[in-house]
């Protein structure tokens, strides 16, 4: 991927570039006619290979990406943009039964996923966020004393959802069904909210330290289900 594809150019007027990477046609049209309402100047690639073909001859700003392909996994195609070094945002949209795999996107390079079916208004959210993300002028490094302080919040936030977990079993059911889409309300890293929505036990008991019996029941029927 040359250079001058990887260098976009993110001015507010900018109109953001989106290719959408999906196979089902009813869908694919529909999110174009969403997105291109908003303004967004957006493509289909109905393959993983045609959709790799366009990332590396056009600049986009994002993909949208289903992950189940007619022909390569979608996983394979994330990892290979950002092996290009290529600064693209993506979404994941999946179905339910693949959660944990979206999750497993974002730990490779995807910025968020949606999990279908999600409404117009969702998608938009998505899309606003990881191209708001992008528009913003790169912040300057975090001194310890605030890495610190984001620590202690993401921490705290951690403990809230998985309390909440305990408590209230509506929200126990959407976060086992829905994994990160539901914990928009939290100030949590994509990390945090991958390792919360997968169980990850490893990551939480190194960056939350250590938790109560309560605050872990959730955690543990998630790796039950996901062993199942």
């Amino acid at each position: 991927m040359s250079a001058q594809v990887k260098a976009i150019d993110r001015s507010k007027d900018h109109a953001a570039q989106i290719l959408l990477m999906e196979d089902e046609i009813v869908v694919a049209e529909g999110l174009q006619m969403i997105l291109s309402e908003e303004g967004h100047q957006v493509e289909i690639a109905n393959t993983g290979t045609r959709a790799l073909e366009q990332l590396h001859h056009k600049p986009y700003d994002l993909l949208v990406a289903d992950l189940r392909l007619p022909d390569i996994n979608g996983m394979d195609v994330i990892k290979q943009i950002r092996a290009d070094g290529s600064d693209t945002g993506i979404i994941v949209i999946t179905g339910y039964s693949t959660v944990d795999t979206a999750v497993d996107a974002m730990r490779i390079g995807a910025n968020d996923y949606l999990a279908k079916p999600f409404t117009e208004d969702q998608i938009r959210e998505a899309v606003d966020k990881v191209l708001g993300n992008r528009v913003v002028p790169a912040k300057r490094a975090a001194t310890p004393a605030e890495q610190q302080a984001q620590a202690l919040i993401e921490k705290r936030e951690v403990m809230r959802v998985l309390n909440r977990t305990s408590e209230d079993p509506e929200f126990w059911t959407a976060l086992m069904e829905q994994g990160g889409n539901v914990l928009g309300d939290y100030q949590l890293s994509s990390a945090a909210k991958a390792a919360i929505a997968s169980g990850d036990l490893r990551w939480i008991n190194a960056n939350i330290g250590e938790l109560t019996q309560k605050q872990l029941m959730f955690i543990y029927k998630r790796l039950e289900r996901e062993a199942w």
